[in-house]
């Protein structure tokens, strides 16, 4: 459990970010620990934990360790702290996560074992499986193999950001490191033969080998290590020095090879390192001992997922969640086609209990249809094989004009937006890659048409990226529309982005940096009056995390009003509810679940005719000052009444939510064996497969017997 230090200033109602933070990536381990949940889902959750506290490291703490070497001291605005209190907090709160996570898994490895499901290391090879290894390394691994041998004539090497390596000490002294990096060339693990499922890390076999391929000294220890290094690199930091008219994809490729090479923050060993080996590797990374961490599990998380990959169907239908299968509207057949259909009535799409062919489908029509004349959008995270870019690139060769605004620095995707820049360009798009010094985070599409000399727009606005993939495991919302004035805004916006315009007059949609916060701001005051005068009040906000301290203002200033601000926020939240004289009146709860919850709604009012926002950006700094974001009224009755449907239904979630206390932890809201307990996302997938059992029964049968079982 986390503890929080001594606030040093008078906002006794705020946290610091990334306490709250690392209290989130908390709850995500705790789905681990839910015995309820299926055990490939659990190991999953492991490794998730494990990712999110990589890039934590990579970037958060990475950050302020740059701010902490710097000759102007910085402080957080919530807690007054500095940039290394920070860090000594931060470091403090992590040690017990590895322990905590190391018990997870190793019971959660034992579990597997009742289901024929085996990792083992090299002492636990069977005669059939000790030759299929030996085969294995010497024909796959041995000739990949670089070691490198650390004495006078060989300096220690640069160690790659989260590669491992096998770190060996001598006997001899004139020696001072064997090192064996682990290449990411290798496949994670290697399935072994035999009936039941039995498989091996391949950095474990590495490990296993290291004394043989360095046969020529005399090998003490041999451990496995990984190096965290700062990916907190920006196009404008003082050291990329660029002209205006550098190709800014040309500048994200050098930023890419400097980000390979920055500072390490942490260093990660599995077991213990002996005394010296460890002082000599803090030396060499000049890290502190507190920035060095221990772990029994493997330091390295990445292969649950191909793990599931290759496991006969029959364990994944006893240890992972039921599939389902997402609503499409489209199969009412409503409308001859999707166009028509937008064209008439509002649509909104909530993933992944919907799917995201109706969008689909009508960039396949417009791609086709001779009325459009152009498609305009907002690229922020593509996956890897985009339908699409397939349809945008299509529609430029039909002669239509598209443009595709494509962000390149979105984090640890620019590589993949280069790639796809590149490709629209060649299919005929017009690329632009947003302001200077701002990061196009919006989700718009703007499908214009002329319809005998009549211009129409559709607008797609949504609260996550356009990508596939993430459709199917993220939670956002995307409405279609063809309401004019909105249509009007989203071809203003396209147009002030194409000349670097963050000055831009907008109508209907919140567009930050310089049209969003204030109009929230205003909502929250009108609610503010209504509660002064005695008149039904609500602020209902769900949001990935709320951190800008003006809104964290205005929302004690709305509770001592009498005010009730009902908060979803699934990560950060810097603000402490029923703090007394500041947020009594403020509660705070979180929903970590099967599904990532992603979308963001403000909601201001108690009544039916209140006013929703659906919003690309949370209510973070970076978002309202740092960000190109949009959020969109949604007129719509219907669309209103299933958004407020959909808060309820989180609202009354009594198993998959915790709520947070003034003092920043979490609590469950009953015991994980209670009867009648709600868990909001198998609720929106059981209404998802109703809609569904009206179209193909065989789907909703097949989905609640593979739910008993589970249950059994």
């Amino acid at each position: 459990m986390i503890t929080s230090m001594p606030l040093k200033s008078q906002t006794l109602y705020m946290q610091n970010r990334e306490l709250s933070w690392l209290r989130f990536n908390e709850r995500v381990l705790e789905e681990a620990m839910d015995e309820r949940v299926p055990l490939i889902e659990r190991l999953k959750f492991v490794s998730i934990f494990t990712s999110n506290l990589d890039e934590f490291y990579m970037i958060r703490v990475g950050s302020l360790t740059d701010l902490s070497v710097m000759k102007e001291e910085h402080r957080d605005n919530k807690t007054g702290w500095t940039a290394q209190e920070q860090l000594d907090a931060i470091f403090a709160a992590t040690e017990p996560f590895y322990e905590k996570r190391n018990a997870i898994f190793a019971q959660i490895e034992q579990a597997l074992q009742n289901f024929q499901i085996y990792r083992v290391g090299m002492e636990d090879l069977n005669k059939q499986e000790k030759k299929f290894i030996e085969e294995y390394y010497e024909q796959h691994i041995f000739p990949i193999l670089s070691p490198v041998v650390v004495d006078s004539h060989h300096p220690f090497p640069h160690l790659k950001n989260k590669q491992p390596y096998v770190m060996c000490s001598f006997e001899d002294k004139n020696h001072t490191l064997g090192i064996i990096p682990v290449s990411p060339s290798f496949p994670d693990f290697i399935p072994l033969p035999g009936e039941s499922f039995r498989y091996i890390l391949t950095s474990h076999v590495i490990l296993g080998y290291a004394k043989q391929l360095l046969n020529i000294y005399k090998v003490s220890s041999a451990h496995l290590v990984s190096v965290t290094r700062n990916a907190d690199i920006a196009l404008d930091d003082e050291n990329l020095e660029y002209e205006d008219d550098d190709d800014i994809r040309l500048l994200m490729k050098k930023t890419l090879k400097k980000r390979a090479r920055l500072a390490p923050v942490r260093l990660e060993v599995e077991g213990l390192l002996p005394k010296r080996v460890g002082q000599l590797l803090c030396d060499k990374l000049q890290l502190s001992r507190k920035q060095v961490f221990n772990s029994a599990a493997p330091i390295v998380m990445n292969y649950p997922f191909d793990l599931i990959q290759r496991m006969p169907k029959h364990l994944k239908l006893k240890c992972m969640y039921p599939p389902f299968q997402a609503y499409n509207p489209l199969e009412t057949q409503a409308y001859p086609t999707i166009t028509e259909w937008c064209l008439k009535e509002d649509m909104m799409l909530y993933y992944p209990y919907d799917s995201m062919d109706p969008f689909l489908q009508l960039l396949k029509e417009s791609a086709e249809d001779p009325q459009v004349v152009s498609i305009k959008i907002t690229i922020y995270r593509l996956a890897q094989h985009s339908i699409i870019t397939q349809y945008l690139s299509r529609a430029a060769e039909n002669q239509k004009d598209v443009a595709v605004l494509i962000e390149l620095q979105a984090r640890f995707d620019e590589q993949n937006n280069i790639e796809w820049a590149e490709r629209l360009e060649e299919a005929g798009c017009q690329v632009i890659y947003g302001v200077e010094g701002y990061k196009v985070h919006s989700k718009m599409c703007l499908i214009t048409r002329k319809d005998r000399n009549r211009i129409q727009y559709i607008t797609h606005i949504s609260t996550g990226n356009y990508n596939e993939k993430t459709a199917k495991l993220y939670t956002d919302i995307s409405i279609m529309t063809s309401h004019e004035e909105i249509g009007r805004d989203a071809d203003t916006f396209f147009k002030n982005m194409a000349m670097s315009n963050l000055e831009g007059q907008y109508q209907h949609l919140l567009v930050a940096p310089n049209h969003f916060r204030q109009p929230l701001l205003a909502c929250m005051d009108r609610e503010i009056e209504k509660a002064r005068r005695g008149e039904p009040c609500r602020i209902l906000m769900k949001s990935n995390s709320l951190t800008d301290i003006e809104i964290l203002q205005k929302l004690s200033e709305a509770s001592e009003a009498g005010v009730p601000v009902q908060l979803i926020i699934r990560g950060i939240c810097c603000l402490l509810p029923g703090v007394p004289d500041h947020t009594e009146n403020v509660a705070v709860r979180s929903i970590v679940g099967r599904f990532l919850e992603h979308s963001r709604i403000f909601c201001f009012g108690a009544d039916e005719d209140c006013s929703i926002y659906i919003s690309s950006g949370d209510l973070m700094t970076r978002s309202t000052t740092r960000r190109v974001e949009t959020a969109c009224p949604v007129y719509d009755p219907r669309l209103k009444q299933r958004i407020l449907h959909q808060l309820d239904i989180m609202l009354r979630d009594n198993d998959k939510a915790r709520q947070m206390s003034s003092n920043g932890q979490y609590k469950r809201l009953s015991a994980p064996y209670e009867t009648n307990l709600l868990d909001s996302q198998k609720q929106f997938i059981d209404e998802a497969m109703q809609a569904m059992n009206r179209q193909h029964p065989q789907h909703w049968r097949f989905w609640r017997k593979w739910s008993r079982l589970l249950q059994q």
